[in-house]
């Protein structure tokens, strides 16, 4: 069944079949929750069955047959819109607003009316907003019969009073662990332990347990931890070498700042580690393969300077997370760590 490959969210598949069946479909709905718990999968399953042809009016269910579903699945078709910011771009431009409310002003091709999914909604801003007050937000606001906008959002409070007030909001909370556990096997994690602990990074995000899964962060996580556990850290030459690795992820901008955002959390998940040694006095809790390098830390630094050291970590994800430069968010965190560790 095509809804079978949506995990942990039966809730909102239940929901959604019973607004469908009593034809109370909304016009802009806001889906809010954390990255990588299936917001986006569980949109594109939403339109695509309700694209398909082959159902009536109240049923929810792709056939996975039909011209609109082969065309959906092709990505070619006529009345469904996937819109993001472009590469390079921080911001939704105002141009891929208006060129959606020109496209929702014309009639469907195909009868069963328009479908626009809005990835990074969180990247509206207020000049925006009030730029586009006249296409994008008066079409949520008086919307095309047949026309449904999916808003796709991180948080709530990210979002701009004229965009939530005109959506309905649909909560996706974090997935079970033994649902992230189960995907994890699905997708060929079979070390019992490393899928232990990228359950337990992931909080609740599938997608971010995948990516976490990468040997090569583990493999830089350590030089990381090595050389932070040097009597004097070599600041100039580990911000290059964390630069230079996260400028391997790719070319684009945002692919750099996910690579430096995973690193930022298996590194403050080794501090943390280090807070345990500290408060039971040894590491028999720790994975073996980090003991001697974790104790050596918790040698170094008292726990008040871990927790100065984790507090400035969740800073730099912070400005990474406000697009400043990389480099320079690595440079000053590095900086700023190597100085409470000598001090």
């Amino acid at each position: 069944m095509p809804w079978s490959h949506i995990q942990g969210h039966d809730r909102w598949i239940m929901v959604f079949r019973h607004v469908v069946e009593r034809r109370r479909l909304g016009h802009a709905y806001l889906f809010v929750g954390p990255e990588g718990v299936g917001k986006r999968l569980f949109a594109l399953e939403l339109a695509r069955s309700l694209l398909c042809e082959r159902n009536l009016p109240d049923q929810l269910e792709a056939c996975g047959e039909c011209e609109a579903c082969t065309l959906f699945a092709a990505g070619t078709h006529p009345d469904f819109y996937l819109v993001d910011r472009p590469e390079g771009k921080n911001t939704l431009p105002i141009e891929v607003l208006r060129e959606l409310c020109q496209a929702f002003a014309l009639k469907p091709a195909r009868s069963r009316g328009k479908i626009a999914v809005i990835e990074n909604a969180d990247d509206f801003n207020e000049d925006a907003a009030e730029e586009a007050a006249n296409c994008f937000l008066k079409t949520l606001e008086e919307p095309p019969p047949r026309s449904l906008f999916i808003l796709l959002s991180t948080s709530l409070e990210r979002q701009l009073p004229t965009i939530r007030s005109r959506c309905q909001v649909i909560r996706f909370a974090p997935l079970a662990e033994n649902v992230v556990a189960g995907i994890l096997s699905k997708q060929g994690v079979g070390d019992p332990q490393l899928a232990a602990r990228l359950v337990k990074l992931a909080a609740g995000s599938p997608a971010q347990a995948l990516a976490l899964g990468d040997p090569a962060l583990w493999q830089f996580r350590g030089k990381l931890l090595h050389g932070l556990a040097q009597p004097r850290v070599d600041v100039f030459g580990m911000a290059k070498a964390f630069v230079e690795f996260v400028e391997d992820a790719g070319k684009e901008a945002a692919a750099q700042r996910r690579r430096a955002a995973l690193v930022l959390k298996l590194l403050m998940e080794a501090l943390a580690d280090v807070l345990d040694i500290h408060a039971a006095g040894s590491a028999a809790a720790v994975p073996a393969e980090d003991r001697a390098i974790l104790e050596s830390l918790a040698r170094r630094a008292q726990p008040d300077r871990i927790l100065a050291i984790l507090e400035r970590c969740l800073e730099a994800e912070q400005q990474l997370d406000r697009y400043i430069q990389v480099g320079l968010v690595i440079e000053a965190l590095l900086d700023a760590v190597a100085r409470m560790l000598e001090s």
